[in-house]
């Protein structure tokens, strides 16, 4: 299913979204890998454990961020996509960040595991219809379809990488 299909267009997650070419979701799976997303490793390797501000993440915390917000969004595309109707939540990002172990973890540890998250993704869509990827639930003050969810899992890390690239290359 496209992009195109997402009707309507969810507030707030549009800015994800919107990051993705209107192709057929598992082609935009292909495109945006997390290894294709963040192929540089060597400036992420570099920046690690800084921080272009005070209080502001390091690039570990980005990518457990990206991490964590992939299961998530996974998880509610799930229910949603199997007729769950059940109200969802949002989650605080500042205290799962906080609560995690991404400053003893490397940058090469940290892509693995997103591109094993990455890969339980995709199965979960393989198993979906694509009238299962229509239906939808309401999640953060949102009504939102499991197929749009997708596309923002797939957008919510270029977006992080595009701030990257903005904020933290420039301190090399």
């Amino acid at each position: 299913m496209n992009k195109s299909a997402i009707n309507p267009m969810p507030q707030f997650f549009d800015r994800y979204i919107n990051l993705v070419e209107d192709i057929d979701i598992f082609e935009a799976f292909d495109q945006h890998t997390p290894d294709n997303i963040y192929a540089e490793t060597t400036k992420l390797t570099e920046l690690q454990d800084r921080a272009y501000a005070q209080g502001k993440w390091t690039v570990k915390d980005i990518l457990q961020h990206v991490i964590d917000n992939e299961r998530i969004m996974a998880y509610r595309a799930m229910r949603f996509s199997r007729n769950d109707k059940t109200i969802l939540p949002g989650y605080d990002e500042e205290l799962l960040a906080a609560n995690t172990m991404a400053s003893q973890r490397s940058i090469q540890d940290l892509l693995q595991e997103f591109n094993q998250v990455r890969q339980s993704t995709i199965s979960l869509y393989k198993s979906m219809s694509g009238e299962m990827m229509l239906r939808s639930g309401f999640a953060y003050k949102s009504d939102i379809s499991a197929l749009a969810l997708g596309f923002v899992i797939i957008g919510h890390p270029v977006h992080h990488m595009r701030v990257i690239r903005e904020r933290y290359f420039p301190l090399l």
